[in-house]
């Protein structure tokens, strides 16, 4: 953090979660609210130039004068929530909330987290493009689903289908097999299987016209600000497409 704000002053904005991704890969359940606020407490400290307690030791940033911006370093510090407990302490200790899907009221800076593809006038989600740069995205609703309930898969569409190949897995190592590829692409010899027909309601999917009308209820609603994620193999032309319709320059 301290090196990116040195090489780009102003810029960086850091957003800290619970760990979904990258604990369900390793087959382990997102870490506690309680070990989130530690960690930002602590990272905050360091940044501040603070002598911070960290698992019963002290540490502090210990670069040399001029190899790192000057203590204080200020750079906005943001956490993902979606529960009113989650909310509440990012309200306490961060400097705004990373809400996914849709905004929360009572935070001056609210990031909404979306991931989805920018279709062209006449090209339907099952489009090769699209459905390419849709399976990866509308699979994390499958994924989410089998690391909290596995059962509640099958409730999405074709959910029996991908949940039963997931089964025929070790299931020692399942998890792997279902986070190989994880919203990158459909190389875990599950997710070919995921159907996009829902991706416009799955996903921030639409065409420019219908984009800028689900930007212009989410901003109504209290969003200051999109992450906008995407996939598939064409990645330059899915955000050059997402900044035509936000207008960024």
């Amino acid at each position: 953090m301290a090196t990116l704000e040195q090489i780009a002053p102003g810029r960086l904005m850091v957003g800290f979660g619970t760990g979904f991704t990258g604990r369900a890969g390793m087959g382990k359940k997102p870490l506690s609210l309680a070990s989130m606020r530690t960690h930002i407490v602590q990272v905050k400290a360091l940044l501040r130039g603070d002598v911070a307690d960290i698992d019963g030791g002290l540490a502090q940033i210990l670069a040399s004068d001029g190899w790192l911006p000057d203590r204080p370093i200020d750079v906005p510090i943001y956490m993902a929530g979606q529960g009113p407990t989650a909310r509440a302490l990012a309200r306490e200790i961060a400097d705004g909330l990373i809400s996914l899907g849709g905004p929360a009221e009572g935070f001056d800076t609210c990031l909404v987290s979306v991931s989805g593809s920018v279709l062209d006038d006449g090209e339907d989600v099952t489009s090769p493009r699209a459905a390419a740069a849709l399976k990866p995205l509308v699979a994390l609703a499958y994924h989410h689903r089998y690391t909290t309930d596995p059962e509640s898969v099958k409730a999405l569409p074709n959910g029996e289908a991908w949940l039963a190949s997931v089964e025929r897995a070790d299931e020692n190592v399942r998890h792997l097999s279902v986070h190989r590829g994880h919203n990158l692409d459909i190389s875990n010899g599950h997710d070919a299987l995921v159907d996009v027909s829902a991706a416009k309601r799955m996903t921030f999917t639409g065409t420019r016209e219908e984009l800028r009308e689900r930007l212009t209820r989410l901003e109504a609603g209290g969003a200051t600000g999109i992450i906008f994620g995407t996939s598939g193999y064409d990645v330059e032309r899915e955000l050059r497409a997402y900044a035509e319709v936000a207008g960024l320059r």
